[in-house]
């Protein structure tokens, strides 16, 4: 295809890649206005650097970094699941005065959910109260607009992918784990400046795989993008 696209170095997840799910994102967005996709992650992504944008199976997407394969996209119309359970505003604000994440290690400049970075997002995803599940509080920045004045697409399936992880081990040790997987659907745009929740909540482990559900809610309730990620811990 001869076209390339490049995760800017100040959205990282772990200190030296990109974020999983803004990556996840920006890679969906190669399959044009296909309202759900799913992305899988075979490698860490590189940073600031030019990643080639490659024909896949059918309707994919295949990325690479050289000889190295960064990811697969594909659409997945099919994927349509059931919307969370309601949470409010205040009940979010509350969850995020327990977020349980530590100010160093791994993911501690992660530009979504780190307590270090002034600029981060600051979606601290905490356990509900007498729920399975973590939420957080959301305003997305100004800067995060489109030329719509719409929140862009990858910051979606930024703040989708961060809470799962909180998620699926909530309420217990925080291993290191790393996304592998993330199946999104965007219902409706998010707007800037708006206050928004984000609710995640896990869908079972298998060994070292873990599976959580996400979702972003205007102050409302209503569902504007939903996700499910697969997690895998390093052996």
């Amino acid at each position: 295809m001869g076209t390339t696209l490049t995760v800017p170095a100040k959205f990282n997840g772990p200190v030296d890649s990109g974020n999983g799910g803004y990556s996840a994102g920006l890679f969906a967005s190669g399959l044009g206005d296909a309202a759900a996709a799913e992305v899988t992650l075979r490698s860490p992504i590189p940073l600031d650097r030019p990643i080639a944008v490659e024909e896949g199976e059918g309707e994919g997407l295949r990325f690479a970094d050289g000889e190295t394969l960064i990811a697969e996209a594909r659409p997945a119309p099919e994927f349509d699941p059931e919307p969370p359970f309601p949470v409010s505003l205040e009940e979010a604000r509350r969850a995020s005065e327990k977020y349980p994440a530590p100010s160093d290690g791994l993911f501690s400049s992660c530009f979504v959910c780190a307590r270090a970075r002034e600029d981060s997002f600051e979606v601290f995803a905490g356990p509900l109260e007498g729920r399975s599940g973590v939420a957080s509080a959301w305003t997305p920045p100004e800067w995060t607009a489109d030329e719509e004045g719409r929140v862009r697409r990858e910051f979606l399936w930024s703040v989708l992918d961060c809470p799962t992880y909180f998620a699926a081990f909530a309420g217990g040790e925080l291993p290191l784990a790393f996304l592998a997987r993330m199946t999104c659907r965007i219902h409706s745009a998010a707007i800037p400046g708006e206050d928004h929740v984000v609710v995640a909540w896990p869908l079972g482990s298998d060994g070292r795989k873990h599976r959580a559900a996400a979702a972003v809610l205007t102050s409302g309730g209503e569902v504007l993008a939903i996700a499910e990620a697969l997690m895998i811990e390093p052996r």
